[in-house]
């Protein structure tokens, strides 16, 4: 009765885990903000990426989901981890083997025993022996050493899970960020190429008139340094396509230039959707993949509290074997006279080495106390995050807007400039210098546009989308 009752987890020494509770608030600050968003289309945070209605976008986060090496790493550590939940599962079971042996031998006469057993008349030199049994050991997990064990190795697990949907949400997060960001330098690329144009028509005017001694030598200084410093941006621009191109096919699991061609015509920025269901603080502890890999940290170095406690008491293991054992012949193995059985209690018990264990009880203690205090900063951390994005999506798009109104009196500034050129009314000179100021602001409202849209990403990246986490195998449970 004590035996059976035992080996139930119930009987485990050391604490029981309960995860702990996160006084969080109700809502986020920012959740009005960002309600109140205008942006057209919503995102579901399950499939984010379909809410920018950019097909190419979603093809190339579905990619590198398929793809990506980073996730392959970590789904072998899931794998490994798995396996090593198997062993702690088999740990609590019964152990068996079987054996068989057969050997031949020849004696020399050399030996001490050689010369006595020679001494015998009809000694045979030769000596057979066979041997099979079957053997079965198990230790009592009396005190819950064994299933502590598998506790810590059960929230391994689940926390190697976590890890490698968290690796999912950030592979498809950095995939739209970077096709984002590729989109926006092709736009500012044109843009500075235009304003080259529009600098070298300035200078090639200014040039002009100075010829005529209608314009000063500092006015083509000027422009020759104006030029100088739009052309500087064209090659940064590039260089940062290219890399951001590289990237891209990096995160697909693809040498670098596999898909330079598909996306070498410019498209346009991808425009930030709605947030559907943002949720509240409290369900970004289950939303958020990361942090429950840190709780279930947590609940595996509580675990091991029980494992180092349990060193206190003995611990209990029988063995049995039974088998056949002949030196006749392998026909006799099994013949009358030949089976032989044992069966073997064993006692372990560090009886005199309990200063180790107090200090392997404290290290295990110690090291809970560590991953509490990371597992709580992680979800301030988390809710932080999400605070953050919301407001740069915000402030983002409020920048986007301004510079779309100022991009649009330019642009009427510049029609005007063009007509009133046309009825001689002003000079080509102003209506070049309108053109470089609309340029100019429109380069910064694309810059903003492509910020706003990797905001939009950061945001739902923030709020642990891209998985269905209510159905997923990964949630952590007490």
């Amino acid at each position: 009765m004590f035996i059976a009752a035992s080996l139930s987890t119930g009987c485990a020494v050391g604490p029981d885990y309960v995860r702990p509770a996160m006084p969080l608030p109700e809502r986020y600050l920012g959740s009005a903000m960002v309600a109140q968003r205008h942006a057209p289309g919503n995102a579901e945070l399950e499939q984010w990426w379909t809410g920018f209605s950019d097909p190419q976008l979603s093809r190339y986060v579905m990619l590198a989901l398929e793809q990506n090496l980073d996730l392959a790493q970590a789904s072998a550590r899931v794998v490994q981890a798995r396996a090593g939940l198997g062993a702690a599962n088999a740990a609590l079971l019964p152990a068996g083997n079987a054996s068989a042996q057969a050997a031949r031998a020849y004696q020399s006469v050399e030996t001490s025993l050689g010369q006595v057993l020679n001494a015998k008349s009809g000694f045979d030199r030769y000596g057979n022996a066979y041997d099979a049994g079957l053997g079965v050991s198990w230790e009592l997990d009396l005190f819950g050493s064994l299933h502590r064990g598998r506790e810590a190795m059960l929230a391994e697990y689940q926390a190697s899970e976590a890890g490698a949907t968290a690796t999912r949400l950030a592979v498809a997060a950095q995939t739209a960020d970077i096709y984002i960001s590729i989109r926006g330098w092709q736009t500012r690329l044109e843009l500075a190429r235009r304003q080259v144009q529009t600098q070298q028509a300035l200078l090639k005017l200014l040039q002009l008139l100075y010829d005529k001694g209608l314009a000063a030598g500092l006015q083509v200084n000027q422009a020759e340094g104006a030029l100088a410093q739009a052309q500087s941006a064209v090659p940064a621009i590039e260089m940062a396509l290219e890399a951001g191109m590289n990237a891209l096919d990096v995160m697909l699991g693809s040498p670098p230039g596999t898909h330079r061609a598909e996306l070498a015509e410019a498209g346009a920025i991808p425009v930030a959707p709605r947030i559907v269901a943002a949720g509240s603080p409290g369900e970004l502890l289950r939303r958020r993949p990361d942090l429950i890999v840190a709780e279930r940290r947590l609940a595996a170095s509580n675990a091991r509290i029980g494992v180092a406690i349990a060193e206190y008491y003995p611990r209990l293991s029988l063995s049995g074997l039974i088998g056949s054992t002949t030196t006749v012949s392998a026909a006799h193995l099994f013949g009358s006279g030949t089976g032989q059985a044992a069966a073997v209690m064993g006692l372990r018990w560090r009886l005199f080495d309990f200063a180790r264990i107090n200090a392997e009880i404290d290290l295990a203690r110690g090291q809970e106390a560590e991953l509490l205090a990371a597992y709580r900063l992680a979800v301030l951390r988390a809710t932080e995050d999400v605070e953050n994005t919301f407001s740069a999506l915000v402030k983002r798009e409020e920048q986007t807007t301004i510079l779309a109104n100022g991009v649009d009196a330019l642009g009427r500034a510049r029609t005007a400039s063009f007509a009133a050129y046309q009825k001689g009314s002003v000079s080509l000179m102003e209506v070049l210098q309108a053109d470089e100021s609309l340029l100019r602001s429109s380069d910064a409202q694309a810059q903003a546009q492509t910020e706003s849209a990797r905001a939009a990403v950061a945001a739902f990246k923030a709020l642990g989308g891209g998985w269905p986490s209510r159905a997923s195998s990964v949630q952590a449970s007490n």
